[in-house]
């Protein structure tokens, strides 16, 4: 029975185990104050996009800002999907690697699939107040421990190969602002009796 085992004799999945998968999300706003040329290339399009748009919505020119065209216009909401479009191909330069979180080694490592565009804010006059946000979603990752302010991670569900001993390649990831856990399924364990 588990509950009398030695403690000692616990093997070194059950002593290891890995917390769960996870899947990391990265919020990255982009607005006038952004300095990466990436950030200032998606701001431009994203604005001229948001500009054109807008005259659509509002034909009579009753409304100045997106949350104007929000609360007044009916399928205003639309404009997030509408003007992420000017964003997608400088999406597709960062090659599914999100951007601005390295590892120790300063090296973009955490591949992603799926992203969410939104416009925070927006002025049809003002093109400073313009700000939006880029979700970026990580693939399933191994999450196996917490070491100061960093993640211990590996790729993909790696669940088995811990359990049976194998090595595996890890990264260690800094928790930053705009980083968090998206999800988290449990790993359960299955104890050798």
């Amino acid at each position: 029975m588990l509950a009398n085992r030695d403690p000692c004799t616990l093997n070194v999945f059950e002593k290891y185990m890995a917390k769960g998968i996870i899947r990391l999300c990265y919020r990255k706003i982009i607005d006038a104050a952004s300095q990466k040329l990436w950030d200032k290339y998606v701001f431009d399009d994203t604005y001229q996009e948001f500009f054109m748009q807008a005259q659509y919505y509002n034909q009579q020119g009753k409304y100045s800002t997106f949350q104007e065209l929000l609360d007044n216009v009916p399928n205003a909401d639309r404009l997030h999907h509408l003007i992420s479009s000017a964003a997608i191909g400088y999406i597709r330069q960062l090659n599914q690697l999100i951007p601005d979180i390295a590892n120790q080694t300063g090296k973009l490592c955490l591949p992603f699939s799926q992203f969410n565009f939104e416009i925070i804010q927006s002025h049809v006059q003002k093109k400073p107040d313009h700000r939006v946000a880029i979700s970026f979603y990580s693939d399933e990752l191994t999450w196996i421990d917490t070491i100061n302010t960093m993640l211990l991670i590996a790729y993909g569900q790696q669940q088995e190969a811990l359990r049976e001993g194998k090595a595996i390649a890890t990264d260690l990831i800094s928790l930053q602002p705009y980083l968090s856990i998206s999800s988290y399924q449990p790993i359960v364990s299955h104890p050798v009796l």
